[in-house]
């Protein structure tokens, strides 16, 4: 036990410093004791934000009017961490927080007073998933084998957050490798962040792979959040926690500084609570990346701001396929907002997509391969070099927790050898022919019945788009009546047509207003939290 104790030592001591580092600035920014969630972090008056329902236009004109400052919000949600992530309800969705947050937001405020705002993201705080690299903080991907796996520099996604103004406050907990390593492992859950809590239930899955993303975005533990997707680890997670999430086209945002599973299909995409918010980070977080030459294909849409295709009528005159016939409350819920569509002026046609019987997957053959390229990028100090060294470290350090629910799917790949031609043969055919395969079955009942896009229950475009590599946007139409679990529905489109996409959910979203915070659906767990007054029938 004592060899344990002296292993982890060193790892648990750099999370607690940086932690207690900036809880520590957070202290001197907030009220020892705060009252409701809208008073928060000056200690002479209320906060004059609801930050749990605040979108990032009300955020912009809060600040452009001096009624608060970027410094002032990343106190607060400092306090929000600290209150209903890390006590509380331990949501435990932040696994990190960088150590110059205050000093990033000083500055933002400073840029703002001199006329120097950047656009819609200036000074707005974002938290990104635990595998997207961010200078001076460990990308772990939730894997203890990574625990002091520190990056060169920022991912090409975060250098984009930056130029846009926004403030990195840290980062979020992930299923572990982004639900990569084994069959069978909890969404949510990682040997070193744990396991994460859904807001709205937690006696439910808070999806993953991107589950803290999701779990912090519907807490309202920043602004908004980054997730990445490889098959539905976006859009399921910000179905089960209410969210607006994208999966953009791949090519769309850069995969250069993200722990890899397959290049083939992995993304980085917002996760917010509205879809303006949407808009406005994954128009920031785009562009051509010479080092991720499939964003090259994006180059139609570079420089395209996504806020500005956002419409109240863009759903009238359109066709909109439904992809999907769910049952009982859900299936209540669902036609309430294909009735949305219909009465702001959209044609609802049933359509059949098929999402069976496609060739073989393709992440086992490109998950070793695309992990030892991004590991080969880290100085030479990174404790890991190859996927092999993961899996042999798992091994040696099972009594610790590395391996709780195994590692069969990083034994799986580590085992395949693309260079062997018989197996390279196999791969492409299955790459090639899957990509192929995907788009016709969504390209053909697009044509034929003059689509504009087809809708899916919840986060049922994702197996069938990730392998065509075509974007879906899903946005919250309700809540199941008989216990408050989220339902979400996704629009699914042809490549790049993502602006298209965001309108369509935008007017839904506005007509529906459907959404609601988690404090509202599932008070009990935010009824004794430290952002609430207590009572003498809390706990002490």
């Amino acid at each position: 036990m004592r060899q344990t104790v002296a292993l982890f030592r060193p790892r648990h001591a750099s999370r607690l410093v940086l932690l207690t580092a900036v809880l520590a600035v957070a202290a001197a920014l907030v009220v020892a004791s705060v009252g409701t969630p809208t008073e928060a972090t000056d200690r002479h008056r209320p906060f004059p934000i609801d930050l749990e329902r605040a979108s990032i236009p009300q955020l912009r004109q809060a600040l452009d009017a001096r009624r608060v400052t970027s410094e002032e919000l990343v106190g607060a949600y400092l306090e929000r961490i600290r209150a209903l992530n890390s006590n509380g309800p331990g949501l435990n969705a932040v696994r990190v927080l960088t150590r110059d947050s205050v000093e990033q937001a000083r500055q933002a405020d400073a840029d703002r007073r001199k006329g120097r705002a950047r656009g819609p993201m200036h000074g707005i705080p974002v938290l990104v998933k635990d595998n997207i690299d961010v200078l001076g903080l460990p990308t772990t991907a939730g894997a203890l084998a990574l625990a002091d796996s520190y990056p060169a520099k920022d991912a090409f996604l975060v250098t984009r957050l930056r130029a846009a103004g926004a403030i990195i406050l840290g980062k979020t907990n992930l299923t572990e490798f982004a639900n990569f390593t084994t069959n069978g492992m909890p969404s949510g859950y990682s040997g070193l962040g744990g396991q994460v809590l859904n807001p709205y239930d937690v006696s439910q899955t808070p999806s993953g792979s991107s589950s803290g993303s999701g779990s912090a975005a519907a807490a309202a533990l920043a602004s908004v959040t980054i997730g990445t997707e490889t098959s539905g680890s976006i859009l399921s997670p910000s179905a089960a926690n209410s969210l607006v999430g994208v999966k953009p086209t791949v090519g769309l945002v850069s995969r250069t500084g993200v722990v890899p599973i397959a290049a083939s299909q992995d993304t980085a995409g917002p996760m917010t609570r509205s879809v303006y918010d949407a808009a406005a980070l994954l128009t920031a977080l785009t562009g051509i990346d010479p080092e991720d030459p499939v964003t090259a294909t994006s180059s139609g849409v570079v420089g395209t701001d996504y806020t500005r295709a956002l419409s109240t009528t863009a759903l009238s005159g359109k066709r909109i396929g439904v992809a999907s016939t769910p049952t009982g409350n859900q299936g209540v819920v669902f036609n309430e907002a294909l009735d949305v569509l219909r009465a702001r002026g959209a044609t609802v046609v049933p359509v059949t997509v098929s999402t069976g019987g496609l060739p073989p997957g393709i992440l086992d053959y490109e998950f070793k391969r695309d992990l030892n390229a991004y590991l080969a990028r880290l100085p030479r100090s990174a404790p890991m070099d190859t996927l092999d060294d993961v899996v042999r470290y798992n091994l040696a350090h099972a009594a610790e927790g590395t391996i709780k629910f195994g590692q069969t799917q990083l034994v799986t790949s580590n085992e395949i050898d693309l260079t062997d031609p018989v197996a390279k043969a196999a791969y492409e055919t299955n790459r090639d022919t899957g990509i192929a395969a995907a788009r016709d079955r969504i390209d053909s009942v697009l044509r034929a019945q003059t689509l504009d896009a087809i809708v899916f229950v919840g986060s049922g475009s994702a197996g069938i788009g990730a392998r065509a590599q075509y974007p879906s946007v899903a946005v919250p139409i309700g809540y199941d009546p008989a216990n408050g679990r989220p339902v979400g529905m996704s629009f699914l489109g042809t490549a790049y047509t993502e602006a298209s996409l965001l309108s369509l959910a935008y007017d839904y979203e506005q007509a529906s207003r459907r959404w609601q915070p988690p404090s509202q659906v599932n008070p009990s767990l935010f009824r004794c939290s430290s952002l609430e007054r207590h009572d003498d029938s809390c706990a002490p």
